[in-house]
């Protein structure tokens, strides 16, 4: 979710689920402590509980890192050996370390033991897939997931789709890898002292609740990005939470994007997360076309969300 998932995003997908743990996208070790890039730690505290999303392979620094994410309030430090992307493999971090495992817990391990001094407990977590390039049975993940535990790990994501580094793009290792979510299912039958979270191909309510009957949660990507009222929904089904109407959820943002206008934030910024909110429904087209066609004019505010708005509540 890099370049997606920033504080603005956070913020918004807040507001639809208050119970959700919210993830940054992913920040490299490197940005924070050579290139000293602490603004990138920056969020809101309504965006609470949150996980800073870190990716590389410097044990030393990723220690670093994780101190910094905890000083700035993050509620979990989670590794990503999951992307596929080339940007990542250059940097050798992401998909391509689950080829390391050894090298994988020794990053964990000095994460933990430099959080061990911190004024409250901030757990480190990983997400990975199910294999990468021929890393195609069980005993692959099995042995990741081994050296997981004995690094101290307690919470593993696992994207149920192995990655492909070299042939697909980041966007084909999304779609290509068929799904096999019966791995997933099977690696917390056969370690249950595991929270196992699931990943991959979750798009409805009923999908969510299915993988909650094998595993102990469920974490959604684009689908909750494109369709962002879909976390909504599934907050109301898990836990008799009502469901706000998307026009409440849209006001209930109002003080949060003048506050940021007023800080010098340009409206296109915040708006993006928004395009999708009324997916499926009438009027969605003229909203997502207004925003995206005058939300980057100067002077931009929130009178053009109420214009673009317009339409969903003429077809209500």
């Amino acid at each position: 979710m890099m370049d997606w998932t920033d504080r603005h995003c956070r913020y918004f997908h807040r507001l639809l689920s208050p119970r959700a743990r919210l993830y940054t996208e992913m920040v490299t070790s490197a940005a924070l402590v050579r290139g000293k890039q602490l603004r990138l730690l920056e969020h809101s505290r309504q965006e609470h509980p949150v996980a800073l999303q870190l990716g590389g392979s410097d044990p030393h620094e990723l220690a670093q890192a994780a101190c910094a994410g905890a000083a700035a309030g993050y509620d979990e430090i989670n590794l990503n050996v999951g992307c596929p992307s080339d940007r990542v493999q250059s940097g050798r971090f992401g998909a391509c370390l689950m080829r390391e495992p050894a090298l994988v817990g020794d990053c964990v391990r000095a994460m933990r033991d430099a959080l061990a001094d911190a004024d409250r407990p901030v757990p480190v977590t990983v997400k990975c897939r199910i294999g990468v390039d021929d890393q195609d049975d069980y005993a692959g993940l099995q042995h990741f997931t081994e050296t997981m535990l004995g690094a101290g790990v307690e919470v593993l994501a696992v994207h149920a789709r192995k990655a492909w580094l070299q042939g697909l793009s980041p966007k084909e290792n999304r779609e290509v890898p068929p799904l096999d979510h019966e791995r997933v299912y099977r690696l917390k039958r056969e370690f249950p002292q595991l929270v196992v979270v699931i990943n991959g191909g979750i798009a409805t309510v009923a999908q969510a609740q299915a993988h909650l009957a094998q595993v102990d949660g469920v974490m959604l990507g684009r689908a909750a990005y494109h369709d962002p009222y879909l976390l909504a929904r599934i907050e109301a089904a898990l836990h008799g939470a009502p469901l706000p109407s998307r026009d409440d959820v849209l006001r209930r943002l109002r003080p949060y994007v003048e506050a940021e206008l007023a800080r010098g934030t340009a409206l296109k910024h915040i708006s993006r997360h928004l395009l999708g909110l009324y997916q499926g429904e009438p009027g969605a087209r003229a909203f997502r076309r207004t925003i995206s066609e005058r939300a980057h004019l100067p002077g931009a505010g929130w009178a053009l969300l109420e214009q673009a708005l317009a339409p969903c509540r003429d077809a209500a």
